[in-house]
């Protein structure tokens, strides 16, 4: 991005001697707010990059990867028969949907069957995720739910 911000700004300077004042505010005001939007449009999509690669985490039974993506202040060891679960489905009901500058909510409708018995089950799991502005990370806050 600075690589680009830079170009932009020789391309502007250039054209300095030839703009009116107002027309100079302008554009520096549509450069300004543009590093903006792009800010926004990399937070959106890592989001997007966590919440699709917990669910294939899930989905995939690699749980030692899912929990990765919960905070390190609310995460829990993981469960000792974790191993006898298999997901047979991961499907996202309600996409991300940003509660505030910094909480998203998804839910997703996963099914799952523990090996030893053989019946699927499905559960709805409500994820909220956090961002924390200091790491550029989208944390699950809600934790892994409890395959019972």
């Amino acid at each position: 991005m600075a690589y680009h911000r830079a170009k932009m700004m020789r391309s502007i300077a250039r054209m300095i001697p030839s703009l009116p004042p107002l027309a100079l505010c302008l554009t520096a005001a549509l450069v300004v707010s543009g590093c903006g939007v792009v800010k926004e449009e990399k937070k959106t999509d890592a989001l997007t990059a966590a919440v699709t690669s917990y669910g294939s985490a899930i989905r995939w039974g690699y749980y030692e990867t899912a929990y990765g993506y919960v905070h390190p202040d609310e995460r829990a060891e993981i469960p000792k028969n974790i191993e006898n679960v298999r997901a047979t489905g991961y499907d996202v009901v309600q996409p991300p949907v940003m509660k505030d500058e910094h909480t998203a909510e998804q839910i997703a409708r996963i099914e799952y069957l523990h090996r030893d018995v053989q019946r699927v089950r499905s559960l709805s799991d409500r994820q909220e995720w956090r961002y924390d502005a200091d790491t550029n990370t989208w944390w699950l806050h809600s934790g892994v739910p409890e395959f019972k």
